[in-house]
């Protein structure tokens, strides 16, 4: 007899994760492989926090920490968020995760029921939608286009025909890298407080901004969930380190999770991080690369035919509309790693019903990486 295997655990693949594997499949032929497939910076961590990790190898334990995180990261935290949007949150507020992965978790087990409704806009994030399956939560799709910036609106939330229970919002956002007004915003944080709508906004883009700074949710209310990352700004990705801030009465309902789902973030990444708050000037040098690499696409692209282009106002992603070259984004991509050997993914990643129609590609790379893909790409598609 067949032993049981869990439900739980059949869900769509992170079909990203499924490119990057076929691409390093290839590169392990001895073809090569331009990576734009995954989200992640091409560029080491900050060097203070290399420096920083192997000093901890050498002078420091590295056992459990708290499951809340080092106090010394949650205080410099609470001064970035002080220095670079004015406001005061208290460290005990703040919450160190694996990864922003492990915030979604917390946060979604802390603030949602089985049975819970939470929408979020589509495309999006796969993990979103995923996670809340996993964990008995119903997502509720909403479909955006060009006409509202690929965002969920106040008015959209307003004519929805379902009574939610959370909202998940992301600016910028992933894979379109558009933005919310701080109009919008505002009247997106009003109708969930009218509604008695949980709020989670995913800022894990903020810092890599082209027209603009991004707002924290936390600017315009106080009980929202805030979900954050080293991995995309600081440039932390292999680190798996994030962070979340909560309302006061929610910490210690986290601290309690955390405690038996994770123990503790990895405490190697927690002492090295503490260095990272010193280097800004590396790190918006990364982002003055995102920005050529952008301006290198967004020229390119529609020389090649690819004309339809979601805002990338943040974030460094393009996000693009190929209907006119095929209605199966998933076998295109594969098309495309085989005879160009460029990886980009699929759309159906971030959007189950028009994503056959849409690839995303990341500039996070080397800009020679940027300018070689947009030559091979041009070339294929034309």
């Amino acid at each position: 007899m067949a032993l049981k295997i869990s439900k739980r655990g059949i869900i769509p693949p992170f079909i990203v994760m499924d490119v990057m594997r076929a691409a390093n499949e290839r590169a392990s032929a001895g073809k090569d492989v331009l990576h734009l497939e995954v989200g992640q910076p091409s560029t080491f961590a900050p060097m203070a926090v290399i420096d920083a990790a192997k000093r901890a190898l050498d002078h420091d334990f590295i056992g459990y920490t708290d499951a809340l995180g080092v106090f010394p990261l949650r205080e410099n935290l609470s001064v970035y968020y002080e220095n670079y949007y004015g406001l005061s949150i208290p460290p005990e507020r703040i919450i160190i995760t694996t990864g922003s992965s492990g915030a979604f978790i917390l946060s979604f087990l802390a603030a949602f029921e089985h049975g819970d409704k939470v929408a979020l806009a589509s495309p999006s994030y796969p993990a979103y939608k995923n996670i809340l399956r996993v964990l008995g939560v119903d997502p509720v799709d909403i479909q955006v286009g060009s006409e509202t910036n690929f965002q969920v609106t106040a008015e959209i939330l307003e004519d929805l025909d379902v009574d939610l229970d959370g909202l998940i919002i992301a600016s910028p956002s992933n894979p379109t890298g558009s933005m919310l007004t701080d109009e919008a915003l505002k009247l997106i944080v009003g109708w969930c407080a009218i509604k008695g709508v949980r709020l989670i906004s995913d800022e894990i883009y903020h810092g890599i901004t082209y027209k603009g700074k991004a707002n924290t949710v936390l600017s315009y209310v106080d009980d929202a969930i805030v979900v954050n990352s080293f991995s995309k700004y600081f440039s932390m990705t292999g680190w798996r380190l994030g962070w979340m801030i909560v309302p006061e009465n929610l910490v210690r309902t986290c601290e309690c999770l955390a405690q038996n789902l994770f123990i503790s973030p990895p405490t190697l990444s927690q002492l090295a991080a503490i260095s990272v708050f010193d280097c800004f000037d590396e790190l918006d040098a990364n982002v003055a690369r995102y920005a050529e690499n952008r301006n290198i696409l967004m020229q390119e692209l529609p020389k090649a035919g690819l004309e339809e282009l979601a805002p990338s106002d943040g974030a460094f992603y393009v996000y693009a509309d190929v209907a006119r070259f095929t209605n199966d984004s998933n076998a295109f991509c594969k098309k495309i790693l085989a005879e160009t050997g460029v990886a980009i993914t699929p759309g159906l990643d971030f959007d189950a019903v028009r994503g056959s129609q849409f690839v995303r590609l990341s500039f996070a790379g080397a800009t020679a990486d940027i300018s070689e893909a947009a030559r091979r790409l041009g070339k294929f598609l034309k």
